[in-house]
């Protein structure tokens, strides 16, 4: 057997349709492209996202308002109010408030807000605070300090 003598097995092999040849060949006169239009004629077609003319959704998109931020700081979130059952003159942390089970969920570094009242003097250790909340723990005698968000990180991966 040589080269020129392989020929591929019979029924593996499908003759190419052949469009446009009459009605009776059965993708006669348009090719099976429907009536008119763009999509009809030869040629490549349009790219993607194209919708006509019209201003296309990708570009539309952006001046939209309201979409997320890609990097978005997430906080363990706590108002001073909360703080009202600690024991005056107690240091508040993030770990300190889930061992005592003010906090359940550890949702990132600690940020602390201004809403309640606080009449104990505390020192407050979170990586956020609103000016509320630094005026009413101030206005008690209390302290607060802001740690980074990177040693609050290594903390939590240390333990």
């Amino acid at each position: 057997m040589r080269i020129h003598e392989v020929t591929p097995k019979e029924g593996s092999t499908k003759r190419r349709r052949r469009v446009g040849r009459g009605i009776s060949a059965g993708q006669g006169a348009s090719c099976g492209f429907g009536m008119r239009g763009q999509k009809s004629r030869s040629g490549t077609g349009t790219k993607a996202g194209f919708e006509g003319g019209q201003m296309p959704l990708y570009r539309r998109i952006p001046k939209l308002k309201h979409f997320p931020l890609v990097n978005p700081k997430h906080y363990t979130i706590i108002n001073v109010g909360k703080l009202e059952s600690l024991e005056p003159n107690t240091e508040v942390t993030l770990e300190s408030l889930m061992e005592q089970g003010i906090i359940t969920t550890n949702d990132g570094p600690l940020k602390v807000l201004g809403d309640g009242t606080l009449t104990k003097a505390l020192t407050v250790k979170a990586a956020a605070f609103s000016k509320s909340a630094q005026e009413k723990i101030a206005a008690t005698g209390g302290s607060w300090e802001v740690l980074s968000r990177k040693s609050q990180q290594d903390t939590e991966k240390d333990e």
